[in-house]
């Protein structure tokens, strides 16, 4: 673990290997899970400010999930995530031939709106957990992102140069550029370990 301002972060982003690969996974993170996406209040926030637009880009079946759930409902740990369809699918999701898509991203590309889709979505495979002040980073494994992991090995993406832009939209630039900075120690230090 690397400790980075108010943040502990996982060695595993500077190690392990990520780039989605939505073509083979179909998108099916957004339909797999025992619960919905994570939401923090902002999200909430701004889905609610926004979900008259965000309908238009959701199915019917989703409408009729949040008609009946809310926009958001309490999952059994106590968290904020999105309502499912049947207990399955996210609520904001929507199919593109086979691929399984965000209709709040979609309706955010379009230009209909400003905010582009909850940040534990964009973050992911990072998850975000508190441990008091500190906020840690840590890599989630999921077997159905086998196909990413994968990618990244092929392309040499590490997991949070993948998540590069959802990584800035949450903490900043700046802390961005530190994470660069413990990239560096980590190659160096590969280095000298095979150094005979």
């Amino acid at each position: 673990m690397v400790e980075i301002e108010d943040k502990i972060v996982s060695d595993d982003l500077f190690e392990e290997y990520f780039c989605c690969d939505l073509a083979s996974c179909k998108g099916i993170c957004c339909v797999e899970g025992d619960a919905g996406a994570p939401l923090e209040t902002e999200d909430i926030e701004r889905i609610d400010a926004d979900i008259e637009t965000i309908r238009r880009y959701m199915t019917e079946e989703g409408r009729a999930a949040i008609d009946e759930q809310g926009i958001f409902v309490i999952d059994e740990d106590g968290d904020f995530v999105t309502p499912l369809i049947d207990g399955a699918e996210c609520a904001y999701s929507y199919r593109k031939g086979d691929v399984t898509l965000c209709a709040i991203e979609r309706a955010a590309r379009d230009g209909a709106i400003d905010y582009l889709k909850p940040i534990s979505c964009h973050l992911y495979p990072i998850r975000l957990t508190k441990i008091g002040d500190m906020t840690a980073l840590n890599y989630h494994r999921w077997n159905i992102c086998r196909d990413a992991v994968a990618c990244g090995k092929k392309s040499g993406v590490k997991v949070y140069r993948a998540l590069k832009e959802p990584i800035i939209r949450a903490f900043g630039e700046e802390f961005f550029g530190h994470l660069e900075e413990v990239e560096k120690y980590f190659i160096q230090e590969a280095d000298e370990t095979q150094t005979p």
